[in-house]
């Protein structure tokens, strides 16, 4: 491999990082009720942060505003706005970093002739799928801005799958110069099948975490792996019955079930494949094998994880280790399906 090639692949790796600390970091200001607390989308200006207590004054009167203050937080003073600031504040200074961190070395890999006509196609779509990213934030926060103080939980799902997405496809990008983009013909059908199947329900899975999270759905049936006294709580039946198929997206009680029922399913695909792993019929190299190992680890890891989180009424710390683990093992996943089409 040249010097440029891996100069690249080490440019959209910490794209990925960056990718990955703002779905961290957004988590934090999901589950502190931080998201709200900056009324304006300033793209230039909004870089720096109040520098002193006559701005710090200005942004909170803006805070005061909002429905968030005047129906949730009425008692705030100024410091307690000013900790909820600074993680929505982080939040959109890490997305503004993630967007110099491409321009910047983009433009210099294009003058340097480093990028190749089929690549540069690719780095645009990133491009546009990190401009899409920005505004899907600002079109959820709006959504807690107008009447109710809470983000649409559709908006949430749309923002926080397309970072998912961005993440992946980035990551896929790399993993392509890295590896090489000829499809592997030697490793069973079976096997690419199935991977591909398990990663869209993943895809689904995570979807429904998001709609978990945006209706603190979360918070209800801390039991596991039962809800409550039942396999399925009565009410999701209730609720179907009464609002039909909207309630598969709207119903707390609905979502979680939905939630539990994929994970378990993702779950046990993954440990399926990693049983038959080395079935002889798949024809699977040492790295294959150690991409399948990758996601059963992580995969048992993130349940771990999701079954803690509910049984301890979703703790903050807990909260955000679980999103983070679903972004692993989303990476996971994607280099397993790498490995297995890609030669």
């Amino acid at each position: 491999m040249n010097n440029s090639k891996q100069n690249i692949i080490i440019w959209l790796y910490a794209g990925c990082l960056l990718v990955f600390a703002m779905v961290v970091i957004g988590g934090i200001t999901r589950l502190t009720g931080s998201g709200l607390s900056i009324t304006e989308w300033k793209v230039i200006t909004g870089t720096f942060p109040p520098l002193n207590e006559i701005q710090w004054q200005e942004e909170f009167s803006k805070y005061q505003q909002s429905p968030q203050f005047q129906l949730i937080n009425s008692g705030f003073g100024i410091e307690d706005f000013k900790n909820i600031y600074w993680w929505e504040y982080l939040h959109r200074l890490i997305g503004r970093l993630l967007g110099m961190v491409f321009i910047i070395p983009f433009f210099y890999f294009l003058i340097k002739k480093q990028i190749s006509k089929q690549l540069l196609p690719k780095l645009i779509i990133i491009f546009l799928l990190g401009a899409w990213q920005g505004f899907l934030g600002w079109y959820m926060v709006k959504s807690g801005l107008m009447n109710a103080p809470y983000v649409s939980h559709y908006r949430l799902a749309i923002h926080l799958v397309n970072a998912f997405i961005t993440f992946g496809y980035i990551f896929w990008v790399s993993q392509d110069l890295k590896y090489g983009t000829n499809e592997n013909t030697n490793v069973s059908k079976s096997i690419k099948r199935l991977s591909i199947l398990t990663f869209t329900l993943l895809i689904i899975q995570i979807t429904y975490g998001a709609f978990v999270a945006g209706l603190h759905a979360g918070q209800v049936y801390n039991t596991w792996p039962m809800m409550g006294d039942e396999w399925m709580a009565s009410s999701v039946s209730a609720a179907f019955a009464h609002d039909g198929i909207i309630s598969l997206v709207n119903d707390i009680s609905t979502v979680q079930f939905i939630h539990r029922t994929l994970a378990l399913i993702v779950f046990g695909l993954i440990l399926y494949m990693w049983l038959k792993r080395k079935n002889a019929g798949w024809n699977l190299s040492n790295e294959q094998l150690f991409a399948i190992n990758l996601s059963m680890i992580f995969v048992l890891i993130q349940a771990l994880l999701g079954i803690f989180t509910l049984l301890y009424n979703v703790p903050l710390w807990l909260g955000v280790v679980h999103q983070a683990g679903a972004f692993v093992i989303f990476a996971a996943m994607i280099f397993q399906i790498h490995r297995v089409i890609k030669s």
